[in-house]
């Protein structure tokens, strides 16, 4: 990740004055001095802070956008991809509808859609993930209704988590465990992503793909979850964290070495991706090497 450094650089880390580099166009990488890098715990993943969430947003919509066409373009010409909920679904709302149009329907139509974790509510509830993402994003979407891989949320919470892990099996035949193209995550104030909490049994789960959720902390509390060994079994991981409520644990996830780590930081792709996509509020802690972007 770190390129070698020249003899001014190395002369200023040596009497601690680190230097800040600039680059040419949005980008700046901010470099810590080595003695602070050795006593740090290393960055997990390509760490990008924007200036604003829309910024974000049409950034993370792009990215999507490229590795939809990346994928269609291989051998196994499709893209699957795990959606969350939270505030990512007014983002992509806003952002994701321009950023694919240029592929046109075609490509949608080999889109695999899943999702990351789900409330226990009727479609039309406030709650419903999938519902909200229905209202606002899907219907600007053509992806076929076949490909949209949801829960039955008239099931009680352990057959509807065995129904979504069948349902996953299906569309993902031919791997011995879902691997999806794309996640993207949300992380909470205490360091939960989906709907695995901090110090909960659903942690140490190693056999499922798809477990159920009766006492989430976080209302409502019967949930459905994909595992861990899902999310690390992905080929990309992207985090995304906004607004100052997030800069305490983002600090704790990318620069702390816990002897018990939130959910986020157990979330480390066997040989996948893994990327942060944060504004400048949620990054204010920070003292690892990010990139900077911005259109100014």
């Amino acid at each position: 990740m770190y390129q070698r450094q020249s003899p001014k650089v190395l002369e200023a880390e040596r009497r601690g004055r680190p230097l800040r580099r600039r680059t040419s166009g949005r980008r700046e990488r901010f470099r810590l001095p080595a003695a602070a890098l050795a006593m740090a715990a290393p960055a997990p993943g390509l760490i990008s802070v924007f200036s604003s969430p829309q910024e974000l947003g049409a950034s993370l919509a792009q990215l999507v956008a490229q590795r939809a066409a990346c994928c269609l373009a291989g051998a196994r010409a499709r893209f699957a991809l795990g959606l969350s909920g939270g505030s990512l679904v007014s983002m992509l709302a806003r952002e994701l509808p321009a950023a694919v149009a240029p592929a046109g329907p075609v490509s949608l139509a080999r889109w695999t859609l899943g999702f990351c974790d789900e409330r226990l509510v009727p479609f039309d509830h406030a709650e419903s993930t999938y519902g909200l993402y229905r209202t606002h994003l899907l219907s600007r979407l053509p992806i076929p209704e076949s490909q949209v891989i949801t829960i039955n949320p008239e099931l009680p919470v352990e057959e509807a988590a065995e129904d979504y892990a069948k349902k996953l099996r299906q569309a993902f035949q031919g791997d011995s465990i879902p691997v999806f193209d794309l996640l993207i995550l949300g992380v909470g104030p205490d360091g939960h992503t989906c709907s695995l909490f901090p110090d909960h049994p659903l942690l140490q789960e190693r056999e499922k793909i798809v477990a159920p959720i009766s006492d989430s902390p976080k209302p409502p509390p019967q949930r459905v979850t994909l595992t861990l060994p899902v999310l690390n079994a992905a080929r990309t991981v992207i985090f995304v964290a906004t607004g100052e409520g997030k800069a305490t644990v983002l600090k704790r996830i990318l620069e702390d070495q816990e002897e018990n780590p939130v959910p986020a930081a157990l979330v480390q792709p066997h040989t996948g991706k893994l990327c942060w996509f944060l504004d400048e509020a949620a990054a204010r802690l920070l003292t690892v090497p990010f990139e900077k972007h911005s259109t100014l």
